[in-house]
């Protein structure tokens, strides 16, 4: 890969980006010039962290916690983690299996480099978190996509997973509920996967379940831990970024079969040597301290999900299924005419609007937009009005 006068390895050409921050750096070049930019774009709670966990962080900076942590993280907190899964999930894991990184992105990156190369396949979903198909696409192996069309709910089919998989195939992404549809997959379609896998021992299973506690209307949020077949080939991510309100504190962790545990940690050890230590102390103060600011959080979710949904439904050319996890919907815009990139860029530039082109999380993506509705119920509507407004003044043929 040529770059200027640097001569760079070819994988660099073959890596992708999360859009949502190109967007809130242009939305912020926007707002300099003088205009009210509403960012439904970027995917991060608009709470403060609960005041608890910065104390904690606090006083572990007091007692002269400066120094490194172990590569996979301090005991105390790998002992909160066994436990919080026990808790919300009902399965009994071991301390040991649990790494400690910065960032819920390190756990995928991690994966898709142990299991990616040439010659290799795997599977994600699509429309699905960027960095799956772009990290994919970097370790040299071929990105597979998984369908999730909105006449499912966003959920996968697992018949279709399962006759997508090959010989080559390493590695299988799961992700419920799901950025960026806000999708729950239903434990019928886990069921008949994980059965089906019982039939392809080669393939190891990561599951993304970095938005567990954020689900509504009774949906079930079903671990892909309960299922005892898969534990010995089972990566399980999740982090504090999005139940916590902690997307700058930059900690997540992943659930690894013991086989992998000393490659993973290595891994950490010769990219970022460990995780922050007061960020650790403080993890454990939201695991292990009070829980209601989780609920209040979930709740002020749902009642904008309901919101967004209603109002985009009211705007020509937009409709909207119910989501029934994380804080994202993912409305269907064809009937503006309008491809999903300019789209983003009309509302952006246009309307001041910042949302994140369908496209940007996969192919299957063309036709949709993505909202995060982790924004006030004010600016919800302000946002949506203008879109509205527009396209009942106007059309949307300035869009195309």
């Amino acid at each position: 890969m040529q770059l200027g006068d640097f001569e760079l390895n070819d994988a660099l050409a073959r890596l992708g980006t999360e859009s949502a921050f190109e967007v809130l750096a242009r939305a912020k070049e926007i707002e300099r010039q003088g205009h009210e930019v509403i960012n439904l774009g970027i995917g991060q709670p608009d709470f403060s962290t609960p005041q608890h966990i910065v104390e904690a962080a606090k006083k572990a900076l007091d007692d002269g916690h400066h120094g490194y942590t172990p590569g996979n993280g301090i005991l105390p907190l790998r002992e909160a983690v066994a436990a919080d899964v026990k808790k919300y999930r009902g399965a009994e894991i071991d301390p040991d299996n649990v790494v400690i990184v910065p960032g819920g992105k390190v756990t995928m990156w991690y994966a898709i480099l142990m299991f990616g190369g040439p010659g290799t396949e795997i599977m994600y979903p699509n429309p699905g978190f960027p960095i799956y198909e772009s990290v994919i696409a970097y370790s040299g192996a071929k990105p597979v996509p998984i369908p999730l069309r909105e006449e499912n709910g966003f959920a996968f089919d697992a018949d279709e997973v399962l006759e997508k998989i090959t010989p080559a195939t390493r590695l299988l992404i799961i992700n419920s509920p799901a950025n960026p549809t806000g999708g729950v997959v239903p434990r019928d379609q886990f069921d008949k996967l994980v059965a089906g896998l019982e039939r392809h021992p080669h393939v190891t299973v990561m599951s993304d379940e970095i938005y567990s506690r954020l689900t509504y209307d009774g949906a079930e949020f079903v671990t892909m831990l309960g299922y005892e077949s898969l534990r010995d080939r089972l990566i399980i991510l999740d982090g504090w970024s999005k139940t916590y309100a902690m997307t700058g504190w930059r900690i997540g962790y992943g659930v690894w079969p013991a086989p992998l545990v000393d490659l993973v940690t290595r891994l950490n050890i010769n990219s970022v040597s460990c995780t922050n230590a007061a960020t650790q102390f403080a993890a454990i103060a939201a695991l292990e301290g009070p829980q209601d600011s989780v609920e209040v959080m979930r709740a002020a979710f749902d009642q904008r999900r309901k919101l967004i949904v209603d109002l985009t439904n009211d705007i020509p050319g937009m409709s909207s299924i119910l989501p029934t996890g994380a804080f994202y919907t993912m409305p269907n815009i064809s009937g503006t005419g309008v491809s999903a990139k300019d789209m983003e860029t009309f509302l952006l530039e246009e309307l001041h609007v910042a949302a994140i082109a369908g496209t940007s999380f996969g192919a299957y993506g063309e036709g949709y937009i993505r909202f995060s509705y982790a924004n006030s119920v004010e600016n919800i509507q302000k946002a949506l009005g203008r879109m509205r407004d527009h396209a009942n003044s106007v059309g949307w043929s300035k869009a195309a």
